[in-house]
């Protein structure tokens, strides 16, 4: 039996698994909807809505709690600046969770973590080199 165990440990050890939340929580704040396995999707989202939480109290304090959670200069100023404005009226679930079938090669549990209200136009965006028609005749 597993109770009052406290999260996941998902195959990783500690130092790992919160990287991996750190990686997880930066990419969905960047794009706004991410795809990856259903437990990875059902951890992340308690990291991330008090994450938001702490971009909807503001202030200085918070943001340094943030910074040592994320540790990502651009999407902690997305966090306080973008994502903190638009759920200042929502008390909570400001992601969800959508399974989405299972992964061909390993049969893993797939699941969309997105965040409520998202812009549609965030996913995808500086997702590496882009590569364009001169440099593609070359």
């Amino acid at each position: 039996m597993r109770h009052k165990y406290g999260q996941r440990k998902l195959n990783r050890t500690s130092q790992h698994r919160q990287s991996l939340l750190r990686n997880l929580s930066a990419s969905l704040i960047k794009h706004e909807q991410i795809l990856t396995t259903v437990p990875k999707a059902k951890e992340l989202r308690p990291y991330l809505e008090k994450l938001i939480t702490l971009a909807k109290r503001g202030g200085l304090s918070n943001r340094r709690l943030a910074h040592a959670r994320l540790q990502d200069d651009a999407q902690l100023v997305k966090l306080f600046d973008v994502l903190a404005s638009r759920y200042s009226d929502r008390n909570g679930g400001y992601t969800r969770v959508i399974k989405a079938g299972i992964r061909a090669s390993d049969a893993a549990p797939l699941a969309i973590i997105e965040l409520v209200d998202r812009d549609v136009a965030a996913k995808g965006q500086d997702s590496g080199p882009v590569l364009t028609a001169d440099e593609g005749e070359e």
